[in-house]
């Protein structure tokens, strides 16, 4: 899927990834996508809650070698 921003949070532990992922969405226009990368463990939940919290979108979330890509569709 296309993005329009990308955030690298990787080696970042809570609540780095989401703080920052805050900040790159707030200067974004609504439907824009940012594509998040993470290592911490918590990320996947982090990000769910994260997302239902503010009514950002989690388009998707997926895991490999213990890395996380998010998209995130800004509301």
């Amino acid at each position: 899927m296309e993005f329009d921003l990308e955030l690298d949070a990787r080696k970042l532990s809570c609540p780095l990834p989401i703080l920052r992922t805050k900040k790159s969405l707030s200067q974004m226009t609504s439907g824009q996508v940012l594509r998040v990368l993470a290592t911490d463990p918590e990320s996947p939940a982090d990000f769910v809650v994260f997302c239902r919290q503010t009514g950002n979108e989690l388009l998707s979330s997926a895991e490999q070698d213990g890395e996380f890509v998010f998209l995130i569709r800004r509301r």
